[in-house]
């Protein structure tokens, strides 16, 4: 049984992704599953680092947003609102060009909380960095 509170489809998130910094990364939501969501970035020169690899700082861009997207999917929005409280993340082997995709997995969806794992890989299908994000559930 899917997770989400509405239905929705990838052209609904990446719309509501215009003129914000997802854009101007170039991520795109790509795949809505039964408890997770997928999102890919490009790895170029809006997302490289001076030494010619995926910054580092990008990949938790990437990471939170497809927690927080997710975290704000599983509640009602007239009611509610998640912002992310806490973000970590490993980076575990370099990209040099591509594209990476993060996928948001649930850990926990409480009444106050969330915590999200997010897995990003490279093309290749080796993944490249681990992050957990927590979200705090606001009420309006």
């Amino acid at each position: 049984m899917a997770i989400w509170y509405n239905e929705f489809g990838v052209d609904d998130l990446n719309r509501r992704g215009k003129n914000t910094l997802s854009e101007l990364l170039g991520i795109q939501f790509t795949e809505i599953g039964e408890d997770y969501l997928t999102a890919t970035m490009p790895v170029d020169e809006r997302t490289r680092q001076p030494i010619g690899i995926l910054h580092g700082g990008a990949n938790v861009v990437l990471a939170e947003t497809v927690a927080s997207t997710a975290a704000n999917a599983v509640i009602d929005i007239k009611h509610f609102y998640c912002v992310g409280l806490e973000i970590n993340a490993n980076h575990l082997r370099s990209v040099k060009e591509g594209l990476v995709t993060a996928v948001a997995s649930p850990v926990h969806l409480g009444r106050t909380t969330q915590v999200w794992q997010i897995d990003i890989y490279n093309e290749q299908g080796k993944k490249t960095c681990v992050s957990r994000m927590t979200a705090a559930v606001i009420a309006r």
